[in-house]
């Protein structure tokens, strides 16, 4: 696999050269698409858990197994959906579960006992998890190879922006604390679906792909080891997840109490910080000799973070506490920024151009899996742990880190199998081919 020629670098370069607003056309489209859900996001993930204890009355323990089990089925269902994009088309595939994740979030408003809840969150776990591969679908069939990553770069400033904003109106809910309330800030989430899927509907639909022959397996990823190995070092990595919205709140709450505010400015800080600087870190990312140096300075970086944040257990002084704990936000968020650009590149340049859907919903469980296994192992390891632990987890780190350039180049040598010839009139971004 080789870099992009110097001429589709000064293009990828041009495309999102440090501004916040991605290319007018389809690129600007998707990024107004995901703004819009990422805003109704934001509204359900800050109040859903305190109305359904609250509220709804739901135990903790109910809710928790509850969420666990629907993301875990959400993993699941994203390579059949993936594979549904890749042959329905990844437009209507996309529209058709941006609609069913509004339907879902709004029977939230009328359920109240536990088994509809339990459904309704399955549901709503499955169509997020098909509508991300789509997504990738649709970047992959209307962007060309060498834009990708920087798009990537700017929907994902674009979901932390709408995230906010999505945010500040579950936290008026919050404020409120009444039912009206809550139901209004889901009801924010059902209409951000619902806008999105009505500018998805203005994109140009992508071709589905040539049905396949036949000859071999049609969820053809579950066998693709090469494939699964880059995933499983990217999901290694993806264990920096849970640090900041569980685990510091967790080590501030035991070594200095009365800084309890500072884990939510740490969230903001990191927030803003992808918001602003994403794009810009994504920049050089252009092809497999460029994703693996990036992941492999990430590992560095959540080394460094995790040594910064060993050193906080030390008997310091409380500001002193602050700042290396500061201090390590800073590392791990620009390691967060420069694995996510890595990784968004390899994703797309391993898989088939012609199972991209699938390929991409195998790739995207390992957000799911680190979400959930992350706080089991991570708990144990850091707050019992200390010091010791935080080095463990930074030696993973720098280990996963390490690991993707042999394991990304085995994946890259592999045979990834035939490509169909596009069919006549097909477009060009459509039956375009991985960079190789």
């Amino acid at each position: 696999m080789r870099e992009v020629t110097a001429a589709s670098n000064r293009s990828r370069t041009s495309a999102h050269g440090g501004t916040l607003l991605p290319p007018a056309g389809p690129q600007r489209t998707l990024a107004a698409a995901q703004l819009a859900s990422s805003v109704g996001d934001g509204a359900y993930y800050t109040c859903s858990a305190l109305y359904f204890t609250r509220v709804v009355g739901m135990s903790p323990t109910a809710l928790g197994l509850g969420l666990a089990l629907a993301w875990a089925i959400g993993s699941l269902a994203g390579v059949p959906l993936g594979h549904l994009a890749d042959r329905r088309g990844p437009r209507r595939t996309a529209v058709t579960l941006a609609l069913a994740a509004a339907v879902t979030v709004a029977a939230l408003l009328v359920i109240r006992s536990y088994g509809p809840f339990l459904l309704a969150v399955c549901l709503y776990a499955t169509a997020q998890s098909g509508l991300t591969a789509a997504r990738q679908a649709l970047v992959a069939g209307l962007v060309p190879p060498a834009e990708r990553t920087g798009l990537l770069a700017h929907l994902q400033s674009t979901l932390n922006g709408g995230l906010a904003v999505g945010a500040a109106v579950g936290g008026v809910a919050l404020t409120v604390g009444t039912r009206a309330g809550y139901l209004g800030a889901f009801a924010v989430t059902a209409l951000g679906f619902l806008i999105g899927a009505l500018v998805l509907r203005r994109l140009p639909e992508v071709p589905p792909a040539a049905p396949e022959s036949g000859t071999g397996p049609k969820l053809a990823v579950l066998r693709d080891r090469r494939y699964a190995a880059v995933t499983l070092v990217n999901t290694v990595l993806l264990l920096r997840m849970p640090l900041l919205s569980l685990i510091l709140p967790l080590w501030i709450a035991r070594r200095a109490p009365g800084l309890g505010w500072l884990g939510s400015a740490l969230f903001v800080l990191n927030t803003l910080a992808v918001l602003a600087f994403q794009v810009r870190a994504a920049r050089d990312v252009s092809g497999l000799d460029s994703a693996v140096r990036a992941v492999r300075a990430a590992g560095l970086l959540l080394l460094a973070s995790c040594v910064v944040c060993g050193l906080s257990a030390l008997d310091v002084p409380v500001w002193v506490f602050a700042v290396l704990l500061t201090a390590a936000a800073v590392l791990q968020v620009a390691g967060e920024m420069r694995q996510s650009a890595g990784s968004w590149q390899l994703g797309f340049d391993l898989a088939p151009p012609e199972r991209i859907g699938q390929y991409q919903g195998f790739f995207g469980t390992g957000v799911a899996v680190a979400r959930t296994l992350g706080p089991l192992l991570l708990t144990t390891l850091l707050l019992d742990g200390g010091p010791v632990g935080w080095l463990v987890l930074g030696g993973v780190f720098l280990a996963a880190g390490y690991a993707m350039g042999p394991v990304a180049r085995w994946a890259a040598a592999g045979d990834r199998g035939a490509v169909p010839a596009p069919a006549p009139g097909t477009p060009a971004s459509a039956a375009s081919s991985t960079v190789s």
